[in-house]
């Protein structure tokens, strides 16, 4: 291919002939915020570089495993020998078992691991087990919380979903739709009278703990507590997603900040290191029922990945040695300060959301008030899809355009969350803040 063919618009128009909408994931397409895709040819740190040539400073870091930034020259000299050595073996490796046992060693609520390629396989495969050691058929989520595509789950599920109507997705029958029950985040109410109603038949409860599929949705300590202690009371198992928090947010994702310790939990994004790379993990007991040990089958040809195995422990071993989380913190802490203070100062009715190395920004709904300070913010928080801004859609279409005009790239969804990575440093995000708080002032207007 020569360059005057490398142009997004002409690729898109290819892609479309052979692919479903051109895409291989649909938040991909641009649906959400209108316009053809933009096709990368490659990335670095902080910046993806598209096919014409135009540089990027990027937000979305492949929706969150780029916790050091797009091609961290560690991680890639320990990608550069895994190569050279092995791609796959389908047989037992050590890698894996390298992995197994740091993640084993440092978080005491994961007894037992085992790898799969994505989120959605360790969603689905949590489920199973729960579903064996509890001998129930019921699964409880909560509405705008995202768990992968596994059919019994694509029932008011956020992400690329959001806005979606019915089910969620053709071909989900509605035998399997009923096997879910949905509750409304933050609230008890209607969560507790769930658990009267069906606790009997709920083989497990399954959340968020840091909502981050439907926007960024910070749930309260009490409430998430609550669901905990409720789900346990009935005999249901307690399954945390922290497919995005987990490792991003701390070393023990979520649950070690709330000290709370799930039954199960499935990870994804970061534990790859940026290959395809996800988890299920948890109680021994639990664990222990799966293949070849126990009776649930779960099987992947390419599980445990050498290529992904050795990233992934690259990149928690740089998180952990470097102090990653302190740095994180501190870079997302004095950004989103700062971005927050300059909404205000032009009376933006507009509001960013960050807790670690996560944001996202939105219009602020009129019943939600405009308060900007961190208490007064925190307690008029959205925290599930119903508060959300009639036109955030609209709204964020707009906004997006205007920053990527300027040359920052974020995710392609009003309702995906923003990544920083330890690539970008003090000086990209001042640069990237003057950018937003520019697009949001012209998205208002």
């Amino acid at each position: 291919m020569n360059e005057f063919e490398m142009n997004s618009h002409d690729l898109f128009e290819r892609a479309k002939r052979v692919s479903p909408g051109g895409v291989h994931s649909p938040v991909r397409s641009f649906r959400s915020v209108g316009g053809d895709p933009i096709f990368f040819k490659t990335a670095q740190g902080a910046y993806l570089t598209s096919v014409e040539n135009k540089r990027y400073i990027d937000f979305c870091q492949s929706f969150g495993p780029n916790i050091l930034g797009h091609r961290d020259p560690d991680v890639e000299s320990v990608v550069r020998t895994a190569v050279a050595e092995a791609w796959t073996f389908g047989a037992c490796e050590p890698y894996s078992l390298e992995l197994a046992e740091w993640i084993t060693s440092r978080l005491p609520f994961v007894e037992s691991i085992r790898f799969v390629c994505s989120g959605t396989e360790a969603v689905m495969s949590a489920l199973r087990v729960a579903r064996a050691a509890t001998k129930r058929d019921l699964v409880l989520k909560f509405d705008g919380c995202y768990h992968g595509h596994a059919d019994s789950l694509l029932v008011r599920a956020g992400s690329g979903l959001a806005g979606s109507s019915a089910s969620d997705s053709g071909g989900v029958s509605s035998q399997v739709a009923s096997t879910t029950v949905v509750c409304r985040l933050d609230d008890e109410r209607e969560f507790s009278k769930a658990v009267a109603n069906f606790g009997h038949e709920l083989a497990a409860v399954i959340i968020e703990p840091l909502p981050a599929n439907f926007g960024l949705l910070p749930q309260r300590r009490e409430w998430i507590e609550h669901v905990v202690r409720r789900a346990r009371s009935c005999g249901a198992l307690v399954i945390f997603d922290e497919v995005i928090s987990g490792f991003r947010v701390g070393l023990g994702g979520m649950a070690e900040q709330l000290g709370i310790k799930p039954d199960l939990v499935t990870y994804g994004k970061i534990i790859g290191g940026g290959f395809p790379v996800g988890a299920y993990a948890g109680r021994r007991d639990l664990m222990e029922l799966v293949a070849p040990t126990g009776p649930v089958y779960q099987a992947g040809t390419l599980a445990a990945n050498p290529i992904g195995m050795r990233a992934g422990l690259a990149t928690l071993k740089k998180i952990e040695i470097h102090h990653v989380y302190t740095e994180l913190e501190s870079r997302a802490k004095y950004f989103g300060d700062w971005v927050s203070a300059e909404l205000n100062a032009r009376d933006l009715p507009v509001r960013l959301v960050r807790r670690a190395s996560l944001f996202w920004l939105h219009p602020i709904p009129e019943n939600l008030g405009s308060e900007t300070t961190p208490e007064a913010a925190g307690e008029r928080m959205i925290r599930r899809p119903d508060q959300m801004h009639p036109e955030a859609r609209e709204w964020y279409s707009r906004f997006f355009r205007h920053a990527l005009n300027a040359g920052v790239y974020l995710p392609p969804s009003p309702y995906e969350v923003c990544f920083i990575s330890l690539a970008h440093t003090p000086e990209i995000l001042q640069a990237a803040g003057e950018i937003l708080v520019a697009a949001a002032e012209k998205a208002v207007k």
